[in-house]
């Protein structure tokens, strides 16, 4: 059986993120062959091209980390109508120098949780073109706009089962794309 490192990222920095939950709760979905690396984005430094021939040690860890892993699940908010800051941040950084990027081709997984009806549609929506950009190929379907709900996430912090159907649904897609489109 062949074994995957997912690498997870969470677009918020917020202590009580919901997007953090959501990302602890699908890691409960996963099976027994996909473990998860949660890659810390918050301390990294705004991206400068200045400093790619000498990048801070934040910067090599957040790309060997991502280098080791076979697969990419982002896990973001909506801010204004787009991606944290945070996340474009990490990207940017991932991404660089040009030629160097340690993110072509990793299959990607994109999901989001909001408050709002709408869940996190428009920064999935900018996300996933700037994925294309990079050669990450990305799960298409289902998509998860989830607004955060009573009964959503049980007591344990795992999906509530009226959902978690779906997102179990969701894992099991993105293990077999994963399958398939992992170098």
């Amino acid at each position: 059986m062949t074994r995957y490192t997912v690498a997870l990222l969470v677009g918020s920095l917020r202590k009580e993120s919901l997007n953090a939950k959501l990302a602890g709760a699908l890691v409960k979905l996963a099976p027994a062959e996909v473990s998860f690396q949660r890659v810390e984005i918050g301390d990294l430094p705004l991206y400068n091209q200045d400093d790619d021939a000498n990048p801070a040690p934040q910067v090599v860890r957040l790309k060997e980390q991502v280098a080791t892993t076979q697969g990419v699940v982002f896990v973001t908010p909506e801010y204004n109508r787009s991606i944290p800051g945070v996340l474009k941040n990490a990207l940017d950084h991932g991404s660089r120098p040009y030629g160097q990027s340690v993110w072509a081709g990793k299959p990607a997984g994109v999901m989001g949780i909001s408050p709002g009806a709408p869940g996190t549609s428009m920064a999935q929506q900018h996300l996933r073109n700037i994925l294309a950009y990079l050669d990450m190929p990305t799960l298409g379907q289902p998509e998860v706009f989830l607004q955060a709900k009573e009964g959503l996430f049980d007591a344990d912090g795992s999906i509530g089962e009226g959902s978690r159907g779906f997102l179990q649904g969701w894992m099991d897609r993105y293990v077999a794309f994963l399958g398939r489109n992992a170098a």
